[in-house]
């Protein structure tokens, strides 16, 4: 174990010392609705990390957008070419506006709950006291953080963004949750979001039933053969997760349409997957239908390289000169940490407070691994130096 600096404790005291600023931040932007496709939400919570920050005399910068919510930018400490440690998070969810009232913030055992509490308003938190540490007692060179709009959705707006900060940086946390177990993400699949839209020919269901073409038929048909591309021994999914057609009980349905989740490890079963799915979505079981595929929706994998390691090694030491358990995990989850590395930053993912069973109303946040996980954040970019 190596013996902490003088300055290594004064950050460390002084990001303990926030601990309740921290929670404050975390009530607020849980306690405030933010789906992926609610822009004026995720706008709100982006003006809480911004007030937060500006509080706290760190400028940030607005990436305006029409559709999804603006990006959000903010760097301490000035700096050179590839010079910058990249904090990343995102402050969307998945849940739908009024989740937030129904299920608002609260502390019970240990334990927070509500929407998004640590998936990944926490790690948005965190990664706003790391930067405000840094403010207030000087950083150790150039900090950028990314507060994005719409990971859940597959970072449509803020992919561009991501991968331009992720070349100026020599090295890239994303704080998403950390494991149950400690754990810190060193690999994830990659992934698509596809939707399949079939269109038949609507007919009276009783009267002239010869006369129509079934759309939901067709799909049926089709997702049972896109099921069958799943091959859990090299890791690729295919996992139809929506399914909507047809107007009323009593017309052939004149058009259907399916949403795909596609997970994969390795780039070359990306593209030999995605070439099997078009030949499925081509082929027409029934004669006179019509078929699409569209790509609504992608996230790269976070492939772990020697860099890569190497940062993982430096954080997992920082983790155990704090009395901290710490272990590399890989996820089939996707997260914006692939668009960062496949860029060539050293990436690593899930540092941020540990939390568990996101998507869901048992979701939950570990509120004493708040702290330490924010110490070992700021310790790993002390010791990068």
């Amino acid at each position: 174990m190596a013996a902490l600096t003088e300055a290594e404790r004064k950050v460390l005291d002084w990001i303990a010392g926030e601990r309740a600023a921290i929670l404050d931040l975390i009530e607020t932007l849980v306690n405030t609705d933010s789906g992926s496709f609610d822009k004026a939400g995720v706008d709100a919570a982006g003006a809480r990390i911004r007030a937060f920050l500006s509080a706290r005399g760190i400028a940030t910068d607005t990436i305006a957008n029409d559709t999804y919510g603006d990006g959000i930018r903010a760097r301490v400490g000035e700096g050179g070419a590839n010079s910058t440690i990249l904090l990343m998070g995102h402050r969307d969810t998945v849940y739908q506006q009024g989740e937030a009232a129904k299920r608002p913030f609260r502390i019970a055992d240990g334990r927070a709950s509500g929407p998004g509490c640590c998936d990944m308003k926490a790690g948005v938190a965190m990664n706003a006291i790391v930067l405000a540490a840094f403010k207030e007692l000087g950083p150790p060179g150039p900090l950028v953080a990314l507060f994005t709009a719409d990971e859940e959705i597959g970072s449509p707006s803020s992919r561009a963004l991501i991968e331009q900060e992720a070349r100026r940086a020599r090295a890239v946390f994303n704080a998403e949750p950390g494991r149950p177990n400690g754990g810190v993400v060193t690999g994830r699949k990659g992934g698509a979001f596809m939707r399949i839209d079939v269109t038949g020919k609507a007919a009276h269901a009783g009267n002239n039933l010869a006369d129509g073409i079934s759309a939901i038929e067709e799909i049926a048909r089709k997702i049972i053969d896109v099921q069958g591309l799943t091959d859990r021994e090299r890791g690729v999914s295919l996992n139809v997760g929506t399914v909507a057609g047809g107007v009323v009980i009593n017309m052939v349905a004149p058009s259907a349409t399916a949403g795909v989740d596609m997970r994969y490890i390795q780039a070359a079963d990306r593209d030999a997957t995605l070439a099997k799915l078009e030949a499925i979505v081509a082929h027409g079981h029934l004669a006179g239908t019509r078929a699409s595929l569209t790509i609504v929706g992608e996230f790269k994998p976070l492939v772990a390289t020697p860099e890569s390691k190497r940062l993982y090694d430096l954080y997992a030491g920082c983790t155990r000169d704090l009395g901290q358990t710490v272990r590399e995990e890989f996820a089939g989850g996707c997260a914006d940490s692939g668009f960062a590395a496949s860029v060539g930053a050293p990436t690593i993912c899930g540092v941020g407070p540990i939390g568990g069973r996101a998507h869901s109303p048992d979701e939950y946040l570990e509120i004493d691994s708040i702290v330490p996980r924010a110490q070992a954040l700021a310790l790993a970019i002390m010791r990068l130096g």
